[in-house]
């Protein structure tokens, strides 16, 4: 065990077991710093949160499978998980693979596939498995600071210390935006990879909602006057000037048949 990692271990008191450890490897080999260290403060957050609302460790949630789903969950943006499906599922199939060469029991297995992939959907989570739940939780502290007020005193600061934020937000999105540019398959619109690549891009250039019901060829015609006003609004916006052709151009932008 390298210097770095025993730090870890011990000073959070990480799961000490050989796939804990070789997770935290492959984590460490594959993905930046600032990817290791958001996994690593996600499953303190998680365990946290877990603690909080009276859920104890071997008993109410696999300890150890919280943590693989927490260290693995962002797999997705390292090169050799790079296919052409979302990064969560990318990085749930990768984790899969890694977990059963190793001999992880098929049902733990489907556990982490469903924190990993369901790490960016809040109301779907947290009505799966608890430690899919405690994932996305810690997960969510640790991007956007959801439920940081439930946290003891001093423990953000201490994981900072000992792990750098490194600016995590905005580095994390610019390898979600680097992986969906070079590959737009990734950024099916209205994923959260989708939602983030759109606000990149000029107006009109990636599809909303209501861009994807227009060009859905049915006819459908809104019906409240919310709707029709975002209707006018839309309509105002995609109107091509003299000798321009419409920005909006759904055809540039893949939407399989079924979810990513």
């Amino acid at each position: 065990m390298t210097d770095a990692l025993a730090t870890a271990f011990e000073s959070l008191t990480l799961p000490d077991t050989d796939i804990a450890r070789e997770a935290y490897r492959f984590a460490e080999r594959a993905t930046p710093a600032f990817v290791l260290n958001h996994s690593i403060r996600s499953y303190v957050f998680a365990r946290t949160h877990g603690a909080r609302r009276g859920l104890r460790p071997g008993t109410d949630y696999d300890d150890e499978l919280l943590f693989l789903g927490c260290v693995l969950h962002d797999i997705g943006l390292s090169e050799q998980s790079n296919g052409d499906q979302r990064f969560e599922v990318d990085g749930a199939d990768t984790a899969a693979a890694f977990l059963r060469e190793r001999g992880v029991d098929e049902r733990r297995v489907e556990i982490a596939w469903d924190a990993i992939a369901l790490h960016t959907s809040p109301g779907i989570a947290n009505r799966k498995a608890t430690e899919v739940a405690l994932s996305q939780a810690g997960i969510a502290t640790d991007i956007l600071g959801a439920e940081r007020e439930t946290l003891p005193a001093g423990l953000a600061e201490e994981l900072h210390a000992l792990l750098p934020r490194a600016d995590l937000g905005y580095a994390l999105s610019d390898a979600i935006l680097a992986q969906a540019k070079d590959k737009p398959q990734k950024a099916v619109p209205l994923t959260f990879a989708g939602e983030l690549l759109r606000h990149h891009l000029p107006h009109g250039a990636y599809p909303g909602w209501y861009d994807l019901l227009g060009n859905a060829g049915w006819g459908d015609k809104p019906r409240s006057a919310f709707a029709n006003g975002l209707h006018a609004v839309k309509a105002e916006h995609d109107t091509p000037r003299s000798g321009s052709e419409p920005c909006l151009r759904t055809d540039k932008v893949p939407f399989p048949a079924t979810p990513g």
